[in-house]
């Protein structure tokens, strides 16, 4: 069977594949032109590599500075967080970001010229322009050929950067995809707002997404709730509020915790009642979007905000306690990095194995929530 003939019959499959079945059994090969021709390649998370700054901030460096909730520490010890790091006030998330993705072409064998797209995830930019993505290309040395981007989101940015990067491999035929997800969230507190100082850390995860033929990561569910979005909020200091003279003014919550609106604030009762809500029937509406039951799934890796609300969800979405991962006790909560974080602690347990199907789910600042299903 010569070119022309060839064409000619792929192009009588194309019209109509049913009236020519003759054509597939006279000539095996259009199977495999078929199969190449229609193949989809999967994506799915190849590695997972991270970094903390130097600086540890304890438990008793926190009571030290707030001596007054000593007499709170069994209330605060359920939050789950005993050490959290800090990053200097000269470092940036770029710097952080640069650090974990050296880790990871040094943990794993994957080279910065096999990079073809970066997706940079935070809340903090060197600059108004370029993206921060381009100026990690420079810092890294990555090829000119690499695109690059960055994504504004913070607890729920996991999930958004995933589904992205997914949409990349599988759509463009794009085959290593680097995920980035620095937090520097504490260079944005105020100096009194001990309630962040005590749940939050700051870190940086890289995380590499390649392709292959077996199923990888799933379809996803997205969800926002934009007339909430006062509660976790920075109000002054971008467009919609520049800085003014009222920005510094301290703010003291009933509880006698202090911000301000040029500094992060949270309503912690209403993100708690909001995760105990919307995380459950996220849960569910995961499953159900990607055909499987939960005694399918293998692990439950939420966004780790901290413990106690972790463990509220748990136990109202019946998840199995073996099943269902809490892993802040030494960072705090990073962020869009806490999923991330918790996997790589996973795997270097070995505690994951091939064809593992773990579900992730996140929540927070939008607020927004969103999730999805990956086979290791």
């Amino acid at each position: 069977m010569d070119q022309t003939e060839f064409s000619f019959l792929i192009g009588s499959l194309n019209v109509n594949l049913l009236q020519n079945n003759y054509i597939l059994l006279k000539y095996p090969v259009c199977y495999l032109y078929l199969y190449s021709l229609f193949r989809i390649m999967k994506a799915f998370i190849s590695h997972i590599s991270e970094y903390f700054p130097e600086k540890i901030y304890s438990n008793d460096d926190f009571f030290k500075e707030f001596p007054h909730l000593k007499k709170n520490e069994a209330t605060l010890n359920k939050i789950g967080v005993k050490n959290r790091h800090i990053v200097d006030p000269d470092k940036t998330a770029l710097d952080l970001a640069v650090e974990a993705a050296r880790q990871l072409f040094k943990e794993h064998p994957i080279r910065p010229d096999e990079i073809e797209f970066v997706i940079f995830c935070s809340l903090e930019f060197d600059y108004t322009l370029p993206s921060t993505a381009a100026v990690f290309q420079r810092e890294l040395q990555l090829p000119h050929s690499v695109g690059a981007i960055d994504l504004v989101s913070s607890c729920t940015g996991f999930i958004h950067a995933l589904s992205v990067a997914k949409g990349m491999v599988e759509s463009n035929g794009i085959n290593n995809v680097l995920l980035l997800f620095p937090s520097t969230l504490t260079k944005e507190f105020h100096p009194k707002d001990y309630n962040s100082k005590f749940i939050f850390g700051d870190g940086a995860t890289a995380v590499l997404m390649g392709s292959r033929n077996e199923p990888g990561v799933g379809e996803f569910v997205f969800g926002t709730d934009g007339s909430r979005s006062d509660y976790i909020i920075i109000q002054d200091g971008r467009g919609r509020n520049p800085i003014n003279d009222d920005s510094f003014k301290e703010i003291r919550n009933d509880y006698g915790n202090i911000t301000c609106r040029a500094n992060f604030f949270m309503d912690g009762t209403g993100v708690f009642l909001f995760g105990i809500k919307t995380i459950p029937l996220l849960i569910d509406d995961i499953l159900k979007k990607n055909n499987m039951n939960k005694d399918d799934v293998d692990y439950f890796v939420f966004h780790q905000a901290n413990a106690f609300l972790l463990e509220t969800i748990r136990k109202k979405a019946d998840i199995p306690e073996e099943k269902f991962i809490i892993h802040l006790e030494h960072t705090g909560n990073t962020v869009a990095s806490t999923i991330p974080l918790a996997m790589n602690k996973l795997l270097r347990d070995g505690k994951l194995k091939p064809g593992n199907s773990v579900l992730f789910a996140a929540f927070g600042t939008g607020l927004t929530w969103g999730g999805t299903i990956v086979k290791f």
